[in-house]
C-alpha cells in the first residue's frame, strides 16, 4: 500500500529522536510504499545535509512553515489565475474566516453571535444555552471555517495574502472586542492582533500547499492511507486528504503537540491576549484531528490522558510505546555489575530537567556516602534559557562541594562533574550509563522518559521523579519519588548505593521489561497490524468513485477482491454450479477476466431447473445486478 507520512520539523532533515523514530518505522515496513510530507520548522533545518533514504520512499515532498508563502508551492490552478483575490473570493473568505476565529475566540456562554454580524452569520443559528450542545456547535463551526478555507484555496488559492489582509485583522478584532470573547483576548491591541494573524497564516499554511494532487500533479489523493507523526500542522493535510479524498487517517503522537505548544507558548515573549488566542487555536485543531482520524496511538498513558481530555474518543485511542534501539545498550548489561559510588544523570540540560533539585539531593546523599560522585552528563537543548541555566548549576555546584583532595600532595577536584557526549572519557551514549552504578531522573516535567529506557536498557538501577510516564515506564522495576523533593530523591539514591544486591536485581527487571515492551521490533510489528486493520476497513475509493447507485451514491464494495485475481479460473476438472434464476426472468452473464462461462437456456416451469436454471463454469459475474458482481471458483454442485 501507499503511506502519505506527515510531519512536522522532524523527518527527513532534522535530527532529533522524531527523526529517529520515523527512519526506523520506514526502513522497517519494507513492504510498503512511502510519500512523505514534511513541513519545515526553520531555515537551519532546511540547510542540515540530505541522508540517502531508502528505495520505497517514492517521493519527499518539503514545505516550509516560516518565511513568506512559496511560490513554487502553489497549485497549477493558482498559477493559471494569475491574479489577486477578487470581491467575490474576498466575501467568501470573511464569511468563513469568521467561522473560524469565532469557533475558537469565544466561550461557550450560551449567546451565539448576533445575525449579520462583521464576521458572518452563523452557519444554523445561534447556539443552543446547553453548555455541552454549545462546545459542540463551536466545533462544528471550526470545521465549517477550515475545510470552507481549504476549499477557496482549492478552487481560487490566495489564501495566504488573504489571512494577511486588513479584513483579517478586522474580523478578528470585531470576535476579541464582542461580548463572548475569550477574558484573556478582549484587551488585544493591533499589534496582538496582526501577530495572531501572522501565525495562523503558517498554521493554516498547509491548507495552500500544492500537496493534494490535481491531473498535473500527484499527490496525497494516491495515497492508501495518512500517516500524521503528530498532531497541529502534520495532521492539518491528513485532514483535507480525508475531506476531498476519503484517506483514512492514523494519528501517532509520541509527545503531545497541544501540550508542547503549551509549553513552548509559556516560554515565549509573547502578550497575554496572543498566548490566549493562539493557545483556544491549537485546542480547537487538536479536537479536529482527534474526532477525523480513525485511529489515535499515543506513546503512553499520559499522553492518552492529555488526547482524552482533548476530546479524543477512547474507543479508537491505542498505546503503541515508541520504539528504541536496544543493540548499542548490550554490551553494558552484559558487563559485570558497577560497585562504584556513582551517580549519573544524562539528558538536555534545561530548567525542566530540575537539576537543582538533583545538587541539593546529592549534598544530603554526600552526608551518608562522602566517597558518593555525580556526574551530569548533556548539553543545552533549544531551550533559549538552557545555557544561563547550566551555567547556574555550576556555580551552584562549585558552592556546595569545593574540591576536595586525597592528600596534601594530590590535585583536588569536585565530586560533580558536567559532560557531554562525545568526550575522550564519555565517546557514545552507552558509556554514560556504563559509567555509574545508578542512573538518576529529576524532572519536573517530562513526557516519555527516552533517558530512562535506556538505563534500563543497560540494567541499571533507577531513582526518578513522578511525572509524565515514568512511572507507565518503569512498571515497578526501579525508585520513584515525587519531584521537587530533594529530601526522597537523596533518599531513595543513598538506599541503592548502599545494597548492591537489589540494585542488580532491578537492573535486571528493568532491562526485562524494556526489551519486552520498548524495542523497534514491538513498535514496527505494532504499525504493521494498524496499517493492514485500517485498510481492511477503508473502501476501494477508486472503485467507489466509478460504481455508483441510482441515487449517485458510491458503492465501495461493488467489486469483491476476488475480481482482481487474473489468470483463467475455468480449469480442467471444474464442476458445474446450478443456478436459479427468478420466474419470469432469464439471467444474463458474461465471464470476469479472462474465465469463461456456459449458459443454458431458462428451464419452463415443471421442467428440470424448474423456475429456470443455468450451468456456470469456472469464474461468472452477473450482469444485470451490480450488487451480485461476485464470482468464486466452483467446488462441486451447489444451489446459488
Amino acid at each position: 500500500m501507499r503511506i502519505g507520512l506527515l510531519t512536522e520539523g522532524g523527518y527527513p532533515d532534522a535530527a532529533g529522536e522524531s527523526h529517529a523514530w520515523c527512519d526506523r518505522l520506514v526502513r522497517g515496513l519494507t513492504g510498503h510504499d512511502f510519500e512523505v510530507y514534511a513541513l519545515s520548522s526553520d531555515a537551519r533545518q532546511e540547510a542540515r545535509p540530505r541522508t540517502a533514504l531508502p528505495e520505497h520512499v517514492r517521493l519527499v515532498r518539503r514545505a516550509p512553515l516560516w518565511g513568506d508563502f512559496p511560490a513554487g508551492h502553489r497549485r497549477a490552478a493558482e498559477e493559471r489565475k494569475g491574479r489577486s483575490p477578487g470581491r467575490r473570493e474576498r466575501r467568501r473568505f470573511a464569511e468563513r474566516f469568521g467561522d473560524l476565529v469565532t469557533s475558537f475566540a469565544t466561550v461557550p456562554d450560551g449567546s451565539g453571535p448576533a445575525r449579520g454580524a462583521p464576521y458572518g452569520d452563523a452557519p444554523a443559528g445561534d447556539p443552543p444555552s446547553a453548555p455541552e450542545t454549545s462546545v459542540t456547535w463551536k466545533a462544528d463551526r471550526f470545521a465549517t471555517g477550515l475545510y470552507e478555507l481549504a476549499e477557496l484555496a482549492r478552487e481560487q488559492g490566495g489564501l495566504p495574502e488573504l489571512l494577511h489582509s486588513e479584513g483579517a485583522v478586522r474580523i478578528l478584532e470585531a470576535v476579541c472586542h464582542g461580548p463572548r470573547a475569550l477574558p484573556a483576548a478582549q484587551g488585544a491591541q493591533v499589534n496582538d492582533l496582526l501577530a495572531v494573524t501572522d501565525r495562523l497564516e503558517l498554521a493554516l499554511r498547509p491548507l495552500s500547499l500544492d500537496w493534494y494532487g490535481d491531473r498535473h500533479t500527484p499527490g496525497l489523493g494516491g495515497v492508501d492511507l495518512c500517516h500524521a507523526t503528530s498532531g497541529g500542522a502534520a495532521a492539518l493535510p491528513g485532514l483535507l486528504a480525508k475531506r476531498f479524498f476519503g484517506t483514512p487517517l492514523l494519528v501517532t503522537e509520541y509527545g503531545v503537540r497541544l501540550r508542547e505548544h503549551y509549553l513552548a507558548r509559556a516560554a515565549a515573549p509573547l502578550s497575554v491576549p496572543v498566548r490566549a488566542l493562539l493557545a483556544a487555536f491549537q485546542g480547537a485543531l487538536a479536537a479536529e484531528t482527534y474526532a477525523q482520524a480513525a485511529l489515535i496511538t499515543p506513546g503512553n498513558t499520559h499522553a492518552r490522558r492529555w488526547q482524552e481530555r482533548c476530546g479524543a474518543d477512547r474507543a479508537r485511542l491505542r498505546t503503541v510505546y515508541p520504539g528504541m534501539d536496544a543493540t548499542p545498550f548490550a554490551a553494558v548489561a552484559d558487563a559485570a555489575p558497577d560497585d562504584s559510588k556513582t551517580l549519573v544523570w544524562v539528558g538536555t540540560v534545561e530548567p525542566a530537567k530540575d537539576l537543582i533539585a538533583l545538587l541539593h539531593a546529592f549534598a544530603e546523599i554526600r552526608k551518608a556516602e562522602p566517597s558518593a560522585t555525580l556526574r551530569i552528563i548533556g548539553g543545552t537543548g533549544r531551550d533559549p534559557r538552557a545555557p544561563g541555566y547550566l551555567a547556574h548549576c555550576r556555580v551552584l555546584a562549585a558552592q556546595l562541594f569545593p574540591d576536595e583532595a586525597a592528600d596534601a600532595r594530590t590535585v583536588g577536584e569536585n565530586p560533580v562533574r558536567f559532560e557531554e557526549i562525545g568526550s575522550p572519557d564519555l565517546p557514545a551514549l552507552a558509556d554514560a550509563y556504563a559509567s555509574g552504578a545508578v542512573v538518576v531522573l529529576s524532572s519536573v516535567i517530562e513526557g516519555f522518559p527516552r533517558s530512562l529506557v535506556e538505563a534500563m536498557f543497560c540494567g541499571r538501577a533507577t531513582v526518578s521523579t513522578d511525572t509524565g510516564a515514568v512511572c507507565e515506564v518503569i512498571g515497578g522495576t526501579g525508585l520513584v519519588v515525587p519531584p521537587r523533593n530533594p529530601r526522597a530523591l537523596a533518599a531513595a539514591c543513598t538506599a541503592l548505593l548502599a545494597d548492591p544486591d537489589r540494585r542488580a536485581r532491578l537492573g535486571a527487571a528493568a532491562r526485562a521489561r524494556a526489551l519486552e515492551l520498548f524495542t523497534v521490533e514491538q513498535n514496527i510489528a505494532a504499525f504493521r497490524g494498524i496499517y493492514l486493520e485500517l485498510i481492511s476497513h477503508a473502501p476501494d475509493r477508486t472503485a467507489a468513485c466509478r460504481t455508483r447507485d441510482a441515487h449517485g451514491v458510491p458503492r465501495p464494495f461493488a467489486r469483491p477482491a476476488e475480481s482482481h485475481v487474473p489468470g483463467r479460473w475455468a480449469a480442467t476438472g471444474t464442476a458445474t454450479r446450478a443456478v436459479t434464476a427468478p420466474a419470469g426472468r432469464t439471467p444474463s452473464w458474461a465471464a470476469s477476466g479472462t474465465g469463461r462461462s456456459t449458459e443454458a437456456p431458462a428451464a419452463a416451469p415443471g421442467e428440470a431447473g424448474g423456475g429456470g436454471t443455468v450451468r456456470e463454469m469456472g469464474q461468472a459475474v452477473r450482469r444485470d445486478d451490480p450488487a451480485s458482481h461476485q464470482a468464486w471458483p466452483v467446488r462441486g454442485r451447489e444451489q446459488w
